[in-house]
């Protein structure tokens, strides 16, 4: 196969036979018979669902090299990042939710609220939703509908996955990887559709759920079609992620660490850092160590297991990034440290850059830029750098770096994101066991983890009345007086205040709970 430097392969064509385009109509066949097959797919017993989906865990391991040369050539990351933050966590993942999934789905006993109830035994019920729809992006188009698949097929559910159009060759990576598992006819369905067609279809075909990681605008575009059908969804709508450097920091580790969550990937991560707050007393320091990692970093073609940075994957983000960084200039901003793009590369490759004299009137500031570029700011206190954390829209992911692990901890529970590191950054989604999600307009609900997985059921309780003797509640029709008087007596003697009220409640009760045993 011969490496495309510029990003993504072109999408397959309507000819190809393993991997055909859909229309409308194949996508609401395909949902008619995910929800006739699923009902079979969900009475399997959870321990035959891990049996299919260790399968896939062994086709990955088994094809990983493979599997990330694919990445590297459609997305146009290097190797090292395909397997460190696509191959290697999906392995991972695997073997979590399979370790994990019968927990997660056990019943779960209640215990009663009150004495009252004392009679009743409730039970909590996991159950499946049915078919779950899957729409996945480009900057991570494996791991990220990965894990989701996994979690929905372990839970009983039929999926269907809508791959990234921009990187096709990856959803038919994915699609051979679920396929080599052998589950029963139409569980595991491939859409190859346009994305313009595909989230109006999911809905209007009947998905019960829908999972959408992607753009803001598209995100509430979905919200909208959705409420139509009172379709559930979960959304994850990317960040405009920061980053505190307390002055008691590692200041080696924390420029390090910014290097890594800022370009990795060509700094097209929803959860990579994009705006540095360092305090005033080490703010020089930290430039100069920054600098001098950035001017050290390679970018070139992915193939290359030296090279540090690869292109990226869209012309359209190149336009973005390179408006940003324009506007930042225009307004003062100042390019303090690059790392430049070898001559004669050819494809979406931009420099690396780390932007100072900025402020929140900037676009690389205030919105998300999803490229290789940072902008890093002094702050005089924490609860400045706290309050310019927060002057988001966005709330996906955040950290902080201080030798002081209670100290971080505490500024950490003031951000407004849905995860939040302490010395580190990026890499909290490649935990299968930590919950992914943001709050503010970086989406709804919350993928990976048991949350996540619990995100692919419906919780059902079923409430058992244990009192063979008893012929009615006392409160049941007819109503009268003597009712109305046991029920406010009910109320006295549970959560009235002196010893007199409580007990003239518990005397009302008593005259009317004996009804519970007559027939009326």
């Amino acid at each position: 196969m011969k490496r495309i430097l510029t990003g993504a392969l072109k999408p397959s064509s309507k000819k190809s036979l393993d991997y055909p385009v859909h229309s409308v109509k194949d996508i609401f066949s395909m949902v008619f018979n995910a929800k006739r097959a699923q009902k079979q797919w969900e009475a399997f017993p959870i321990k035959t669902r891990i049996q299919y989906i260790r399968r896939v865990g062994d086709y990955i391991v088994a094809h990983a090299d493979e599997i990330a040369e694919v990445i590297s050539l459609d997305n146009g990351k290097t190797l090292t990042d395909a397997m460190a933050a696509e191959v290697l966590p999906c392995a991972a993942a695997i073997d979590y939710y399979c370790k994990n999934a019968k927990k997660f789905m056990r019943d779960k006993k209640i215990a009663p609220g009150s004495l009252l109830f004392i009679n009743k035994r409730s039970l909590g019920v996991r159950s499946a939703y049915g078919v779950i729809g899957i729409i996945s992006p480009w900057n991570y188009p494996f791991s990220i509908p990965f894990s989701e698949v996994v979690m929905a097929l372990l839970a009983g559910n039929a999926v269907l996955l809508k791959g990234a159009s921009e990187t096709g060759a990856v959803a038919r990576l994915l699609k051979r990887c679920f396929e080599a598992a052998a589950f029963p006819e139409y569980i595991f369905n491939s859409v190859n559709s346009p994305g313009v067609i595909t989230g109006d279809a999911f809905i209007d075909a009947g998905v019960d759920k829908l999972f959408f990681t992607g753009s803001v605008k598209v995100g509430k575009y979905l919200m909208k079609q959705a409420s139509k059908k009172l379709t559930p969804l979960v959304l994850e709508l990317g960040g405009n992620d920061p980053m505190i450097v307390c002055e008691d920091a590692n200041l080696e580790r924390a420029a390090a660490g910014a290097v890594w969550a800022g370009f990795s990937n060509a700094g097209q991560s929803c959860g990579g850092v994009e705006r540095i707050y360092v305090h005033k007393s080490v703010y020089d320091d930290f430039l100069q160590i920054i600098k001098n990692k950035i001017e050290s970093l390679r970018i070139g073609g992915g193939d290359d297991f030296n090279t540090d940075i690869g292109p990226l994957t869209l012309e359209r983000q190149v336009k973005t990034v390179n408006a940003h960084v324009a506007d930042a200039l225009k307004k003062g901003a100042r390019i303090h440290a690059k790392a430049d793009v070898p001559k004669g590369l050819k494809g979406h490759f931009l420099p690396c850059l780390v932007i100072t004299g900025v402020n929140h009137s900037m676009l690389l500031m205030k919105d998300e830029t999803f490229g290789p570029v940072v902008g890093v700011m002094p702050y005089a206190e924490i609860d400045e750098a706290v309050e310019l954390a927060n002057d988001s829209n966005l709330g996906l992911t955040a950290s902080v770096w201080s030798k002081s692990g209670k100290r971080a901890a505490a500024i950490a529970r003031r951000l407004r994101a849905g995860a939040v590191t302490i010395n580190d950054h990026l890499m909290s989604h490649g935990m299968a066991a930590t919950p992914w999600g943001g709050f503010k307009e970086s989406g709804i609900g919350r993928t990976h983890g048991e949350s996540g997985f619990l995100e692919m059921t419906q919780s059902q309780v079923i409430i058992n009345d244990i009192m063979p003797l008893a012929k009615r509640d006392f409160w049941w029709h007819p109503n009268s007086k003597r009712v109305y008087d046991g029920l406010r007596g009910a109320l006295l003697f549970f959560y009235g205040k002196g010893i007199g009220r409580r007990l003239g409640g518990l005397k009302a009760l008593l005259k009317v709970f004996p009804d519970t045993f007559r027939r009326i």
